[in-house]
């Protein structure tokens, strides 16, 4: 029997346009992945980090590498094959001295995020691990950092933030734009795919698959405790005849549709003998490798019951932008509620600059959501969605004893409580008790028709313990 839902609505954001469509859920049967996805849920809120020699430039990381013609990887009309090397010997530049991870995780960690997941490899095949695998990595002697003490950028990022209780997750890039056996030189490189045919080549194809079998293994055995295995590159899959006929006559890159198989059964099965209960996301692939589905910068419009994750940019573009804009503290605490009240978690990113620092907005971003959380975190931490899951202003997180929180999202310039919130009768009874978290004020509940009406002392409206969304707890 097929171990799947058929389940309703993903809605992701490709490069170019937000899209809907049908996904197939696998629920995993693992006990001990189960548990750490269980552990996972309850922690919601997570940071992502886009960081290589591309951050240099403030460029698009890999995409501009990329022979599609898209506007968000365009090279200025330069010559692609000088752009490509120039590009490439970014490597012997890049030297983020100001690098200092256990400040990151400080920061992170007083934001009230609970995991990381950091980029050990994008699609352009640099390694910011000590990989024995390519000389193209942070640790060969032509790049910059590499006589640093912390050249080894990926353990030192799992390190610090694993020392400050995070659960860590490594992103890797199934698709390898500088592996001789991916994109070979003897063809050009039309697209994201790879650009030979594997049928005809399968020796190449087959010293791929093991290139990202050791790579994948490397960050399983040397890097400490790896909560999640987070892949992209959704196009390096296994697809049916069907589904390359289908490419053929529609896909708008795919010069040469073919199968990708990188051999995803041996590939878990390997990396969870290393890392027992491991979280595997395999995005954008439908199949039982896809522990928990990723809606990229973008948030469903409806209740997903089955574990996800947005995963959303903070400030400029997911890699480092100069002069980046970022979202204000009240958009971002509004993302987060609104994801966590529909069963989801956050993954928010932010990109570390040339020099190995964030900007100092985004740290006064996560200080100011810090402040909200210490307050109101009960109503984010260990929850589960509570239907009607959001009315209006209002979203609803329930608690494991039971205990609900009607969330109250503010306008941007509202500063005062409203006189009088509404509720409706599935989230609070007669019997009822209602607080405002950070306040030990008992607040008067009233039937008002079918739903009831919660008072809020005026002395309280003018005097919130917070700012930009206030939480009512409901006993």
């Amino acid at each position: 029997m097929k171990k799947f839902f058929l389940f309703f609505l993903l809605i992701l954001l490709s490069k170019t346009s937000a899209q809907e469509y049908l996904q197939k859920y696998y629920p995993e049967t693992d006990p001990l992945v189960l548990k750490q996805l269980e552990k996972w849920q309850d922690i919601k809120f997570g940071l992502l980090m886009h960081w290589g020699p591309y951050s240099q430039w403030g460029v698009v990381e890999s995409w501009s590498i990329c022979s599609e013609d898209e506007g968000w990887e365009k090279r200025n009309n330069d010559n692609y094959v000088e752009y490509k090397k120039r590009y490439e010997d970014l490597k012997k530049t890049f030297n983020p001295t100001k690098f200092d991870p256990g400040r990151w995780a400080k920061a992170a960690k007083d934001a009230g995020m609970k995991y990381v997941v950091f980029t050990t490899k994008h699609h352009d095949g640099f390694s910011m691990f000590d990989t024995k695998q390519t000389d193209y990595k942070i640790t060969d002697p032509d790049c910059a950092f590499s006589t640093n003490p912390k050249a080894n950028i990926a353990k030192e990022i799992f390190s610090a933030f694993r020392n400050e209780g995070f659960m860590t997750g490594a992103y890797f890039s199934k698709p390898d734009w500088h592996n001789e056996n991916y994109w070979w030189s003897n063809f050009a490189t039309p697209d994201r795919n790879v650009n030979y045919n594997i049928p005809t080549y399968p020796d190449r194809w087959k010293k791929f698959v093991e290139f990202t079998h050791n790579q994948i293994m490397e960050l399983m055995t040397n890097y400490g405790r790896m909560d999640i295995l987070w892949l992209d590159g959704g196009w390096v899959r296994i697809k049916t005849d069907e589904e390359v006929k289908e490419q053929m006559l529609s896909a708008k890159y795919a010069t040469r549709p073919q199968s990708q198989d990188i051999n995803m059964p041996e590939l878990v099965r390997k990396a969870r003998e290393k890392q027992p209960g491991l979280i595997v996301v395999d995005r954008a692939v439908e199949g039982p490798y896809q522990n928990y589905l990723t809606p990229e910068n973008q948030i469903p419009g409806r209740l997903l019951p089955y574990p996800w994750e947005s995963c959303i940019i903070m400030g400029g573009g997911w890699s480092y932008a100069f002069n980046a804009k970022y979202k204000s503290t009240h958009e971002l605490i509004n993302i987060l509620v609104d994801i966590v009240s529909k069963g989801g978690n956050l993954l928010l990113n932010i990109a570390p600059s040339p020099e190995g620092t964030w900007d100092d907005e985004a740290y006064l971003r996560l200080k100011e959501i810090g402040v909200w959380m210490k307050i109101n975190g009960e109503a984010i931490y260990n929850t589960r969605p509570l239907a009607p899951y959001r009315e209006g202003k209002i979203c609803f997180t329930q608690l494991k004893d039971g205990t609900s929180c009607a969330i109250y999202l503010a306008d941007e310039n509202e500063k005062t409580i409203p006189t009088e919130i509404n509720l409706p009768s599935s989230v609070v009874g007669s019997k009822s008790t209602v607080s405002l978290l950070g306040s030990k004020v008992k607040l008067n509940l009233k039937k008002a028709g079918q739903n009831f009406t919660v008072h809020i002392p005026q002395a309280l409206q003018n005097n919130p313990p917070c700012e930009n969304a206030w939480v009512l707890k409901i006993k």
